[in-house]
């Protein structure tokens, strides 16, 4: 398994901090993707992917509903903590290692394909909605959950950006919902809905613990914040509660369907 310089990055990263997505993370609340797959009244029995998987929330989440679910991630250490999840509440799931942009299934394996809180470390969100498109059947779904910066705030999300960067180098960028769109649009998925939802941060030590980040950088992102521009004061909320930074990320969910 051949990986650039950005999938080398992720997998460095989240092998190392696995054991911080487990129990307890904020992502273990999946009630963002109950709500999203709602809608979709997925047949019994449905296959699933759930890609850049973490510790398995979503996927797993998935096979509670009866769903067969295939975990995949960069990171062997996550997949391990995923099958021990599985384990433990008696669920039934496959996993298999491998990065978001090239999957080896075949052609139209899956009625869903899914995707939570990872697309921002992919080095090719083309290719990862291209081979999304390609392995899903016709008629089948996609769902993506990521953070997002809405459209036409390129300055807030470029302070965003070097946060993100600081914060955690193995981050690659984070897409607004009309570049994500247009890069279904273009793969032949059809864009059934997107959603920008207002999601508060813990608060900033806690995201600098989870993604271990080096002493000058939290320095760094001190400074950032300290001199953010307005556009990103007001966009994400940015403020102090019992002497703690908080701010208001923004949770893009899109749903789309192969056509």
């Amino acid at each position: 398994m051949k990986l650039d310089e950005v999938q080398q990055a992720a997998q460095e990263q989240f092998a190392r901090r696995s054991h911080r997505y487990g129990h307890g993370h904020i992502l273990e609340n999946v009630e963002d993707v109950r709500a999203a797959i709602e809608p979709l009244q997925l047949a019994p029995g449905s296959r699933v992917l759930d890609v850049a998987t973490g510790a398995g929330h979503t996927g797993l989440f998935l096979a509670s509903l009866g769903h067969e679910v295939t975990l995949t991630d960069i990171a062997a250490p996550m997949l391990e903590r995923a099958k021990e999840a599985a384990t433990r509440r008696g669920l039934k799931v496959q996993t298999r290692q491998h990065p978001a942009e090239q999957f080896p299934y075949a052609d139209a394996s899956f009625d869903l394909v899914t995707c939570r809180v990872a697309p921002h470390h992919f080095s090719s969100p083309e290719s990862f909605i291209r081979e999304t498109a390609r392995v899903l059947k016709r008629g089948g779904h996609f769902l993506l959950i990521d953070g997002s910066v809405e459209d036409g705030q390129p300055e807030a999300e470029e302070w965003l950006h070097a946060v993100e960067k600081l914060r955690d180098p193995s981050h690659h960028r984070f897409l607004t919902p009309r570049a994500w769109s247009r890069l279904c649009e273009g793969a032949g998925l059809k864009v059934l809905k997107t959603t920008l939802t207002q999601f508060k941060q813990p608060d900033l030590n806690w995201y600098f613990e989870t993604a271990a980040t080096l002493p000058e950088n939290r320095k760094k992102v001190l400074a950032l914040i300290a001199h953010a521009p307005q556009s990103a004061r007001d966009l994400f909320r940015l403020g102090e509660e019992d002497g703690n930074i908080v701010w208001w990320w923004q949770r893009l969910t899109l749903v789309a369907r192969k056509q």
